[in-house]
């Protein structure tokens, strides 16, 4: 099976998405109408936010929010605050959305929004000025049936409340505006860790399969220590894998016979970094994804295995905690070598998984416990697992690698949606 399209080196983020898209198309038979249409998105809002810091001074950023599809139900997708958050970017991020959703089967399409920020500069009063300024300026294309938000990077529970609050402001109070919600607020036990914890029930799916062996046998390189890198080493350590190396912007450590995450965790609110913990050494974001260990989940930013690392990666399995930390080229090396690789699509769904069990939480006005929410999210990612390897074994005369067979399966079921309802 050839792709119409192939990777190069200086794909942007939504090109490399999109070449992943086109692969499932050509796997699909798609026609060129559904092409054309799966490959853009269906909406796009730049504004302004213009804020006053605290030294008087007036700063203006520019935010995104961009719709992809809508066909399986309302958008959903997260708000990220980076410098790097432009156009492209959440164009790729919406894109993945509605294929994570697809995948994953909760009736939402994809979205994505940005605010072109360095949120470590701002004081917590001008991050609220921020947030409430962002959320007049897109109020108008969100809503708890058309679009909802929830936390991404730089982003969390306190964001989201603002903007639960400045949406209720003009629309009247609705606690399903927004997912990743403090409790107190009609949030879901468990939505905090659900992303990471999402990564290690793939993880364990994949474990399994490749027969790793027992968790202690089985060493893990976590890049990225945010809420996705500590929830993934915090959970994967309870059940006894074994944390050898992880990461912030600042550097990583690895300790070949393990690290305690709790620990860790002391040692970085302490010290602003996880760099120099006791009983480790100090290695580069870089280097960590080359230690010889049996698993890499890559959770902090996109595109860090390229096509000038993948030939050092040593990993057996790559479970991608982050969006689209793999570039095309690198994904083929990697196959190429028999390495197995968890795509984000599936890998870090757990938090949209969460997110739609909260909306379900506020539409019936019901609350789950923490454990109920545990044992739906982990059968929910289980079965999604299950139904990407049955797509990959029916297409096993095309060669489908582990990612190739996911898209083939979201963008069966986007289509399928999308026809139903008369958009193709």
């Amino acid at each position: 099976m050839q792709s119409p399209v192939q990777p190069s080196l200086d794909m942007t983020p939504f090109e490399a998405v999109n070449y992943f898209f086109h692969r499932a198309a050509a796997i699909e038979g798609l026609e060129d109408t559904a092409i054309d249409v799966l490959s853009g998105t269906f909406r796009e809002l730049r504004v302004q936010v213009p804020f006053k810091r605290d030294d008087g001074s007036m700063e203006v950023v520019y935010g995104y929010r961009v719709q992809h599809n809508g066909a399986r139900g309302p958008y959903k997708g997260g708000i990220r605050y980076h410098p790097d958050a432009d156009i492209d970017e959440v164009r790729a991020l919406a894109s993945l959305m509605t294929w994570k959703t697809a995948l994953v089967d909760v009736p939402f399409g994809g979205a994505k929004g940005g605010v072109q920020v360095d949120a470590t500069k701002l004081s917590e009063r001008e991050l609220e000025l921020v947030t409430r300024r962002y959320t007049d300026q897109i109020g108008h294309i969100i809503g708890p049936t058309r679009d909802i938000p929830a936390p991404d990077m730089n982003t969390n529970a306190q964001v989201m409340s603002w903007i639960l609050d400045q949406y209720g402001r003009k629309n009247g109070h609705t606690t399903q505006i927004v997912t990743g919600k403090p409790v107190a607020l009609g949030g879901s036990y468990g939505r905090e860790e659900a992303t990471g914890r999402g990564v290690v029930v793939t993880m364990e799916e994949a474990v399994r399969e490749l027969h790793l062996g027992d968790p202690s046998e089985v060493s893990i390189a976590i890049q990225g220590f945010g809420n996705v890198g500590f929830w993934a080493a915090h959970i994967a350590a309870e059940r006894g894998y074994r944390i050898v190396a992880v990461s912030d912007i600042k550097g990583g450590i690895y300790a070949p016979d393990g690290l305690k995450v709790d620990e860790l965790q002391a040692h970085l609110r302490e010290t602003g970094s996880v760099i120099d913990f006791p009983g480790s050494d100090n290695v580069s974001n870089e280097d960590l994804l080359e230690l010889p260990v049996e698993v890499l989940i890559p959770a902090a930013l996109g595109e860090v295995i390229t096509d000038g690392n993948a030939d050092r990666v040593q990993a057996r399995l790559i479970v991608e905690g982050a969006n689209h930390p793999v570039t095309p080229i690198a994904d083929d090396a990697l196959a190429d070598r028999g390495v197995l690789i968890v795509p984000d699509i599936l890998a870090n769904a757990g938090g949209v998984t969460v997110s739609y069990f909260e909306w379900v939480q506020n539409n019936q006005e019901i609350r789950w416990d923490h454990d109920d929410v545990n044992r739906r999210l982990e059968l929910k990612l289980q079965r999604a697992y299950n139904q990407c390897r049955a797509s990959q074994a029916s297409h096993q005369e095309d060669g489908l690698s582990f990612r190739e067979a996911a898209f083939a399966l979201a963008v069966d079921r986007v289509v399928e949606a999308a026809t139903l309802r008369g958009y193709l």
